[in-house]
């Protein structure tokens, strides 16, 4: 037997697979984590617990479930959440809970002098992207200014996927997709750390070696075997951020090919042949040589279902409570019964970009119910999903069509209102475990045995969603109220925002 290891960490669990050189899945596992929010605008993870511990975890789970031998195990593959900052000692220990991606927007301030300081012209010809609460430097400069003593000490700065790595082979390595997001410290056309612009972050040396997805990191240190269980020596390729590994997963590999991701948050990928400039978007170097990668992304979307579970489902059983709602949500018409919901609860990401948004409810009357609010949730995500489409036409990049991925394609009421707002078709594939899918044949494809192309066979689509053309004229409607409300209450959201800190400072 001859198989490959996959394991994801993202924002709510983990998860793993074990899978054999014809994609077939040997065993699968996932494991819960905490997503830990500080005070308002912070987002957080533990390292140890929540990183290292499920891959241990998991690494262990799918050898006893599959009885396969280490040996039979021929290469891992990582992703993670991303972009995150961890900075950790010399010997790669986390000086303090880990930062992030762009749902974290403790650093605006840092974002708003760099840009000042240095140009926002500068930085978008030269990184490629603008600052935004996704770039990793200005974190770096948030940590500087505010954990001056954690600083000094930090010899690394990683991200997720960069802390396993190193814990698993003690090399301290980066992928260049996830490079791209260390703005304004990663030179788009030199695709290299440059400070030539932001000298005073930090020394470069602090960053990791940047490598590409599939090169081989290094191999599994007997150490890290006695943890997790693996055979010492076994290869390691570099990996990736979650987003890039799901895309994979379903067969998104080249120009104009797309993806969209059902996760913790919604987030989009397009394969282009040539960078797509447009700042309302990110864009990286893709994960082979020579293409490119338009991408966006939501602040907050499965996270919101936890969010209104938690705190407006507590009735229901917690094991229950996600598919409890979605039924209610279904017995709600189209439209939420004239509710609608912004989707900003962590600010925003693309394509407004404004960590300063907040979330709201418009359009309550006595007569609405639980289950009205929660599909107005799910069309706000819908609708802000929308808006990152219609961004993509206008950036020259259009999405005709897209094969979804991720855990919320488990609720139908969600991607059905994706499909009848956007009128676009979504393609599901037969294996929907996403990332963890995509790390195995990443894992596969380094050390040969398939081609790219071979992902297209070992995970073949299976079904489609149809846009239900009796609900568009109610949608287009609605949505081009859903964009028209932002702008109207920015300003509130500002002074809202502005009063809670105080209050929060005032507080602790």
């Amino acid at each position: 037997m001859s198989a490959t290891l996959g394991i994801d960490v993202g924002t709510y669990e983990s998860k793993g697979v074990l899978v054999d050189d014809e994609g077939r899945i040997l065993a699968n596992a996932a494991r819960r984590h905490q997503f830990i929010v500080p005070r308002a605008g912070w987002a957080e993870h533990r390292p140890e617990q929540d990183w290292w511990e499920d891959l241990v975890w998991l690494s262990g789970k799918l050898l006893s479930d599959s009885r396969l031998a280490p040996a039979e195990v021929k290469a891992v593959g990582l992703s993670a959440i991303g972009p995150c900052l961890l900075p950790v000692d010399a010997d790669g220990a986390p000086l303090m809970n880990a930062v992030l991606y762009g749902v974290d927007t403790r650093a605006s301030r840092e974002i708003e002098d760099l840009t000042a300081l240095i140009g926002a012209d500068t930085i978008f010809a030269r990184c490629g992207n603008a600052l935004t609460s996704q770039a990793v430097g200005p974190k770096i400069l948030w940590l500087k200014r505010n954990r001056p003593g954690v600083y000094a000490k930090a010899r690394k700065f990683l991200n997720a996927t960069s802390f396993l790595v190193h814990r698993l082979t003690g090399r301290f390595v980066t992928d260049h997709y996830s490079a791209s997001n260390v703005a304004p410290l990663y030179d788009a056309d030199l695709s290299a750390w440059s400070d030539a612009i932001a000298p005073d972050i930090t020394d470069l040396e602090r960053l990791p070696d940047i490598l590409w997805t599939t090169d081989i990191a290094g191999a599994v240190s007997r150490r890290a075997a006695e943890a997790t269980g693996l055979a010492p020596g076994t290869p390691v390729i570099v990996g990736t951020i979650d987003a890039a590994a799901e895309a994979v997963s379903v067969g998104v590999l080249d120009d104009p090919e797309a993806m969209l991701m059902y996760g913790s948050t919604v987030f989009t990928i397009r394969v282009c042949a040539e960078q797509v400039a447009d700042r309302r978007l990110w864009r990286a170097p893709w994960l082979f040589p020579g293409q490119h990668a338009c991408m966006a992304g939501l602040a907050t979307s499965g996270s919101l279902t936890h969010w209104f579970a938690d705190q407006f489902a507590r009735d229901l059983n917690p094991e229950k409570a996600m598919s409890a709602l979605a039924k209610e949500g279904e017995a709600s018409p189209a439209g939420a019964r004239g509710l609608i919901f912004l989707p900003y609860f962590s600010g925003e990401r693309t394509p407004i970009h404004d960590p300063r948004a907040r979330g709201a409810v418009v359009g309550l009357t006595l007569a609405h119910t639980r289950a009205d609010i929660y599909r107005a949730l799910l069309e706000g995500i819908a609708y802000a999903t929308n808006h990152i489409f219609e961004t993509y036409l206008e950036a020259g990049a259009p999405i005709d069509s897209i094969v979804s991925v991720g855990g919320g394609l488990q609720n139908r009421s969600w991607a059905q209102a994706t499909s009848d707002i956007s009128g676009l078709s979504q393609s599901v594939c037969r294996v929907t475990i996403g990332a963890s899918y995509g790390d195995a044949f990443l894992a596969r494809l380094a050390i040969g045995g398939v081609s790219r192309s071979s992902i297209k066979a070992w995970n073949p689509i299976a079904f489609a969603i149809q846009p239900n053309p009796s609900h568009a004229a109610l949608y287009q409607r609605r949505y081009a109220t859903f964009r028209s409300l932002y702008p109207r209450i920015r300003d509130l959201m500002v002074e809202l925002g502005a009063d809670n800190e105080a209050a929060e400072a005032t507080f602790s």
